[in-house]
């Protein structure tokens, strides 16, 4: 079975001036999708080409890239000879400086009706011109929470997903006889969604999938870590089989106990990943050795 994604964006040609990794991140999985991508950066390049080549390389395989500086009257004849040829820009840009370029909605609507516009900005609406990045995103909504940094930068990720969404939204519109539309993508609210399991109590302390379950949980075992998620009943009911825990006739109620999470504690403690990793293949039981290390 094939994972590529279908070609549904095949005749779309789409014009990004956006950088670092939301953008070009949208840009990629436009791509992949089958849009004809070409984007203008600075003369001094994308920043993330200079702090991550290879994750520029990746983001944009397959994208024509050019260089035009947008405030000369050279580079915005070049802007404008690719916004005639476009269905959809894609900025990264604060609304001020989109205007500075002449590029506000309303200039941008009349000159080419049928273009669509994606903008991702920080936060929605008037707090587009706020400062931030995506760490004080994921903090605002709670997704910070110790001196440690975040494992991934989230918030640009999540953005990056919206932001390809409403490619296709836009794309579709077009196709029903549509004129250009304007959509906003915030990564405050791409984190904002990605918290909502947090906001829930999902993810918190007392949560079912925060640590308060017993069968789901990371648990130091003899030579490392694993990550165990056996949060269905029948799944719960085989790992305490296989740690010979005893749930008796509440056992939905006992994995919430601290009795159950000492008991499998010791288990997981007795046996090497490898051992652990055999035992869930046999018993099907979803496990994950975590490696040790960056």
């Amino acid at each position: 079975m094939s994972t590529k994604a279908p070609p549904v964006l095949k005749g779309t040609r789409i014009l990004s001036l956006a950088l670092n990794l939301p953008g070009p991140a949208a840009l990629m999985r436009c791509r992949a999708m089958g849009a004809r991508c070409v984007k203008l950066e600075p003369p001094s390049g994308d920043p993330m080409g200079l702090y991550q080549p290879q994750a520029y390389a990746q983001l944009h395989q397959g994208v024509k890239v050019w260089q035009a500086d947008l405030k000369t009257p050279a580079g915005q004849q070049r802007l404008h000879r690719e916004l005639a040829q476009s269905q959809v820009l894609l900025t990264s840009f604060r609304p001020s400086a989109l205007a500075k370029l002449g590029l506000d909605w309303k200039r941008l609507h009349e000159t080419y009706p049928r273009l669509s516009q994606v903008a991702i900005v920080g936060a929605p609406g008037a707090r587009a011109e706020e400062p931030g990045h995506d760490l004080t995103y994921m903090a605002e909504q709670g997704l910070v929470t110790d001196l440690a940094l975040p494992s991934s930068l989230y918030a640009d990720m999540g953005g990056s997903l919206a932001a390809s969404e409403a490619v296709l939204q836009a794309s579709l519109l077009s196709q029903r006889g549509a004129k250009g539309v304007y959509l906003e993508i915030a990564l405050s609210e791409a984190a904002r969604y990605l918290g909502l399991p947090r906001h829930w109590g999902l993810t918190q302390a007392s949560g079912a999938v925060g640590g308060a379950h017993a069968g789901y949980r990371v648990y130091a075992c003899k030579d490392g870590r694993v990550a165990v998620a056996a949060l269905e009943p029948h799944f719960a009911a085989a790992l305490c089989q296989a740690a010979q825990v005893a749930l008796g006739d509440a056992p939905q109620q006992r994995l919430f106990s601290a009795d159950v999470h000492a008991q499998l504690a010791r288990f997981f403690a007795q046996h090497t990943g490898a051992q652990l990793q055999r035992l869930a293949r046999k018993q099907d039981i979803p496990l994950h050795v975590l490696a040790d290390g960056p």
